[in-house]
């Protein structure tokens, strides 16, 4: 791909607003809660947060080459087909480690169809979204997670985002995501759990594998749900979530 990335300061005033207002709720929601998760899963038998967490990325990791190349390829598919696809202009996928579900094929599939594509980078203790173009160069951040060599001028906020593509550990039926344990998706996208937010409300979609999906997590208040999740199998539509 050899498209420049366009140009991305256009929301003047209200980007500030919405910027000013996102804030206020990202501090509301996360006043020192976030110095202890404290997830919990609920499958046969009951594990705690840390056992499935590793248990599930162990598995994870197993998956062959060929295996994770045709859950992408499936899960690629099931997005393409999605009734609101055409209509996206801003889809944020992330670089896919230690055997997460690959955006990259649905990513190019949405760039050769005129979407803006963008990665997550980490601004302090929150996610910015950077555009991305598949040759573009890239750095590593402090997790050893590759993402776009952009000026921070360039990057965009999470409500400026159409579909938020998500790696996951582990979801349930309600759209409770259990990711990593740092709680960055949750810190950036908690101005959607505020009732008061009049913004713009990017859609969460998780991507992940079917034995991911777990029966039941418990949801923290500063969990910020789903409203979708994809894996190989199924397309999972969580409308409880108030997101709809």
């Amino acid at each position: 791909m050899h498209r420049a990335a366009p140009h991305l300061n256009r929301r003047g005033s209200r980007a500030r607003s919405e910027t000013a207002q996102a804030e206020n709720a990202l501090f509301n929601f996360w006043d020192g809660r976030l110095a202890r998760f404290s997830f919990a899963s609920v499958i046969p038998p009951v594990l705690p947060q840390d056992i499935l967490r590793q248990s599930l990325r162990a598995r994870r990791r197993a998956l062959s080459a060929a295996e994770q190349q045709t859950a992408a390829l499936a899960v690629t598919q099931r997005l393409a087909d999605e009734p609101d696809f055409a209509n996206v202009a801003a889809i944020a996928g992330y670089y896919a480690c230690q055997g997460e579900l690959d955006p990259a094929l649905l990513l190019k599939h949405a760039w050769l169809a005129d979407k803006k594509i963008y990665l997550p980078v980490l601004a302090g203790e929150a996610l910015r979204f950077a555009p991305y173009q598949c040759d573009a160069p890239l750095r590593r951040n402090r997790f050893n997670i590759p993402e776009p060599q952009v000026s921070p001028t360039a990057w965009r906020q999470p409500f400026d985002m159409d579909w938020v593509l998500t790696p996951l550990t582990a979801f349930d039926v309600t759209g409770t995501r259990l990711g990593m344990g740092g709680g960055f998706y949750d810190r950036s996208f908690a101005f959607l759990l505020d009732p008061n937010w009049r913004g713009h409300r990017p859609r969460l979609i998780g991507l992940g594998y079917e034995f991911q999906r777990v029966n039941a997590l418990i949801r923290q208040l500063w969990d910020v749900p789903l409203d979708m999740a994809i894996t190989e199998k199924n397309r999972y539509v969580f409308a409880s979530n108030g997101f709809k």
